[in-house]
């Protein structure tokens, strides 16, 4: 298929998977290890421990640096100049840091540049309804959209609801927040569905738990063969007016007036190596995502994640500390329209794939450390539990079909990996959103996963024994 096919094809895969339907699927009383393999990660105990010590003793720094970066650029939208100056920040950072061995690849990525976007409840009165264009989204005809408004509770309500009805008028789905994996569909596919009926622009409730009148963002993916309508969202406080008003029968109409334009820009992928000091070629990946969408700072989505996985080579380096495996970091670029760094590399590197023993991502907060969700065999996953016991409290071991974002395509091939646990709770209260900046991290929660992760990737990189596959 096509690289746009390919891509489209895995990004939806990523949604099916994001909710992650496959928990604690093996029983870790089951677990049987060679006893040498066992006393060998108990030996690592202290060497952990001088890790995590080394990033906390070095905290303010590190935290200052990671500050620094997200107010220096801020929002990081895929294609973007701004993007391409971070990335350029990071290399030289890095260098700074001591590590030469940072290389790029060239990524050809989507470039939404957002226009703008208003919209007015003129019926049945007169009312500013805040809306935020999902990624990739047409512009209105010039002059905009006026039309009358339906709500939608869920899919199976608009597939019973006869094309006469909606023909002409904007779809707004009214979709509460369950899961992301779940409530995320109607960003996703909300347009399309709602242009098969006939509708002339889509609205969904913006995909998050919580609302302080605020507007949630997204990539969303038009289907083939339907007319390409805008599409946007809005605030829960907004989404309920709506509901309310049309179950007492009152007729809304909206007008609605946005921009925008999509062409395509050259990114890159960035890779910071720690090489092994025995086998060389074999990689542990440690990696977060560089770019972000164009709403707040990027700072949770993914400024910590990126941060905390770029520090983990840094800081080993740092320590004098030779692996066994080389420690690959990843920043990857343009995740946010559909994982598409990740699918670059994968694409590149399909050949290389044996050689990476384990691959890891933060990309769901980097609040405050619990541990880590593990995708791989039952082997795999008794090695990674038994590691966990050195970093007590931070034990948690959730398994999963697979794990992260961009990760999830290499565990669909069959690679183990991790992504990190932590304490997340409200991360879809800022995702997405004008509220994703600086405030919501506390400096203690981010050094306290850049110090576990750090560690983790040591011991897991050093270890005589690979991570099994099967």
């Amino acid at each position: 298929m096509t690289t746009l096919m390919f891509t489209i094809f895995l990004f939806t895969q990523y949604y099916n998977v994001y909710s992650y339907m496959t928990i604690n699927k093996y029983d870790l009383s089951d677990c049987v290890l060679n006893p040498k393999l066992v006393q060998e990660i108990a030996s690592y105990k202290n060497i952990t421990k001088t890790i995590m010590n080394e990033v906390v003793n070095n905290g303010d720094t590190f935290y200052n640096e990671y500050a620094n970066f997200i107010d220096k650029f801020g929002a990081r939208p895929a294609g973007s100049v701004v993007l391409e100056e971070a990335i350029d920040h990071m290399i030289n950072l890095t260098r700074s840091n001591g590590l030469e061995t940072v290389t790029t690849e060239d990524v050809m990525s989507p470039h939404w540049v957002r226009g703008s976007e208003t919209a007015t409840m003129i019926k049945p009165r007169i009312k500013p309804i805040a809306i935020l264009g999902l990624g990739s989204s047409v512009s209105t005809p010039s002059g905009g959209i006026t039309a009358e408004v339906i709500v939608m509770r869920n899919f199976n309500e608009l597939n019973e609801t006869i094309e006469s009805n909606v023909k002409g008028k904007i779809v707004v789905f009214d979709a509460h927040y369950t899961s992301y994996g779940e409530t995320v569909a109607y960003r996703v596919e909300g347009a399309t569905k709602a242009a098969e009926k006939g509708a002339v622009a889509s609205l969904i409730r913006s995909v998050t738990p919580f609302s302080l009148y605020t507007t949630h963002t997204g990539s969303q993916e038009y289907g083939s063969n339907v007319t390409k309508i805008p599409t946007a969202a809005i605030t829960h406080e907004d989404a309920d007016l709506l509901r309310r008003l049309q179950d007492r029968g009152a007729t809304i109409v909206m007008s609605i007036n946005m921009t925008s334009t999509l062409d395509y820009k050259t990114s890159r992928n960035t890779l910071i190596d720690l090489k092994g000091c025995e086998d060389r070629e074999k990689l542990v990946i440690v990696s977060g995502h560089i770019d972000s969408w164009d709403v707040g700072q990027g700072a949770m989505d993914d400024g910590g994640g990126m941060f905390i996985s770029w520090y983990v080579p840094v800081i080993i380096h740092k320590l004098k500390l030779k692996p066994r495996r080389t420690l690959r970091a990843i920043l990857w670029t343009s995740e946010e329209p559909g994982l598409v760094g990740a699918i670059e590399y994968l694409n590149r590197h399909m050949n290389e794939l044996n050689n990476i023993n384990f691959i890891m991502e933060s990309d769901e907060g980097t609040f405050e450390p619990l541990g880590l969700d593990v995708s791989g065999s039952q082997n795999a996953v008794c090695i990674v539990a038994e590691v966990l016991k050195l970093f007590k409290p931070i034990d948690k071991l959730k398994v999963s079909s697979t794990v992260g974002s961009d990760i999830t395509i290499f565990n669909s091939k069959g690679v183990p990996g991790a992504s990190l646990l932590n304490k997340n709770e409200r991360y879809f209260w800022y995702h997405h959103s004008n509220a994703d900046t600086m405030d919501v991290q506390n400096k203690n929660d981010v050094v306290q996963c850049a110090a576990f992760l750090a560690a983790f990737s040591y011991v897991i990189s050093d270890l005589t024994e690979d991570i099994p596959r099967y």
